[in-house]
């Protein structure tokens, strides 16, 4: 009966009859359907997580599963079925230099890769099935830092989304069979400052009722779209004019019957009518190279980026319309709540959790702010380099670092650290949570902790 309510509950909300602000009443005790989990939020309700766990004893470690190749997807759950992508490459070394670096420099990945996905059983971690969507050389650069399969898939319960950028766009079903596949064309966003330069695209596809929405900011025509689930074809492309290269996944926001696609950017953050794509409203000058997703919760658009000279997080009114770019003197008007001119994040997406919102910057500078005010708690830093954004659960906080060290600060506005817990190899991708259970994509493994 509980799984049955779950379904049911969940069921509605991706048919839009919840509106994100409903989030933290809803008990999502099983699905992580895509980046950061329902709605990407970054947390589930009604779990009981640990605090301490060792892969070295095994304690609270449920299974471990090798995976092979390299990807930055974070793993995504459907009831008993958890999934993932991966690229590798025909000479078995895909390269990583991780760590605190500014080079612009690309891997050499002239070879041929196999670009996958597998289906896994989330309760023992035994691989189902696994499926070859794509043969052959890249057709973009990625950063030293990057992977080939940086885009965490998507699904609704029936379908599966997975996007490996310039190799196309494909839809599963459970069983893995293939149900259409899409070209996108030349995925390839770098730096706007250096033109030529390819880092590897990142963005996410999001599922939203029975549509699809990509967001593409590429160096040439950057556009958002959104496609037909069920087919692929697509609905609408609207232009993001002369906006930046970037690596953002969209959110959604949805009130009062009327839904909205969030995009952040650099030139282009912007609110755009999820029926016919057309601008609602637009805000600039944010950090010139931004990755992180926008987040909702109070009924606020959260936004961050960090490179160059700026370094924002704005909290938007999704009431906004027109543009409501800020002053050079201002940090808030009639449609942005509250923002901070320096402080936001390069990487990751902040986590808001219980009212406060949790800023992890790549060099493991922690910032707790009142989610509703913008005040600052505290500041803490953990002393790594982060590149995974934070989750949530159980009033407990999981930052993973580049090195595979997994801090657990309590939820709340005093800081406090609960463990620090040691994975054993390197940790680029966003964790999952499904029940009670973490699930942690390293560069060599899938690891269950419960």
């Amino acid at each position: 009966m509980k799984t049955t309510l779950t379904w049911l509950i969940l069921s509605l909300v991706l048919l839009g009859f919840f509106s994100p602000d409903l989030q933290s009443q809803i008990p999502y005790n099983q699905q992580w359907p895509s980046f950061r989990g329902p709605w990407g939020c970054g947390f589930i309700e009604n779990s009981k997580t640990v605090s301490t766990w060792s892969t070295e004893t095994g304690e609270h470690i449920k299974w471990k599963t090798p995976i092979p190749g390299l990807s930055h997807s974070s793993p995504v759950v459907w009831d008993d079925y958890l999934f993932v992508t991966t690229a590798s490459n025909s000479k078995n070394n895909e390269s990583l230099k991780v760590g605190l670096y500014g080079d612009i420099d690309e891997a050499n990945d002239s070879v041929d890769h196999e670009f996958k996905v597998y289906c896994l059983d989330k309760n023992s971690g035994k691989i189902i099935w696994e499926r070859l969507a794509h043969k052959g050389i890249p057709k973009s650069k990625r950063h030293t830092k990057a992977s080939q399969a940086n885009c965490t898939p998507a699904t609704d319960g029936k379908y599966l989304v997975v996007h490996f950028g310039s190799e196309g766009l494909y839809c599963y079903d459970f069983k893995g069979n293939l149900i259409w596949k899409k070209d996108m064309g030349l995925m390839n966003p770098g730096w706007t400052n250096t033109p030529g330069i390819e880092w590897g695209y990142s963005s996410s596809p999001i599922i939203y009722k029975d549509r699809i929405i990509l967001q593409c900011d590429i160096p040439k025509s950057p556009f958002i779209a959104s496609l037909d689930l069920a087919t692929g074809n697509e609905i609408w492309r609207t232009s993001r004019g002369d906006e930046a290269q970037t690596y953002c996944t969209p959110a959604i926001y949805s009130k009062n019957g009327k839904t909205q696609v969030i995009a952040n950017g650099y030139m282009h953050i912007g609110g755009y009518d999820f029926e016919t794509g057309k601008e609602i409203w637009k805000l600039s000058n944010a950090g010139d190279i931004p990755t992180p997703t926008p987040v909702i919760a109070n009924d606020l658009i959260f936004l961050n980026s960090a490179h160059g000279k700026n370094s924002p997080i704005f909290a938007v009114k999704p009431t906004a319309v027109g543009d409501i770019t800020l002053a050079p003197d201002s940090t808030k008007n009639q449609y942005i709540a509250w923002s901070v001119k320096r402080g936001g994040a390069y990487m990751q997406t902040p986590l808001i959790y219980e009212g406060y919102l949790y800023n992890l910057q790549v060099n493991g500078q922690l910032t707790c702010f009142d989610a509703l005010t913008g005040e600052v708690k505290y500041k803490e830093s953990l002393k790594e380099a982060f590149t995974a954004s934070g989750i949530a659960a159980d009033g407990k906080l999981y930052f993973s670092s580049e090195e595979g060290n997994i801090y657990v600060i309590k939820a709340g506005p005093v800081f406090q650290q609960l463990s620090k817990n040691a994975l054993k190899d390197v940790c680029m991708a966003t964790p999952a949570i499904s029940g009670n259970t973490i699930y942690f994509r390293t560069q060599h493994y899938l690891i269950a902790v419960e």
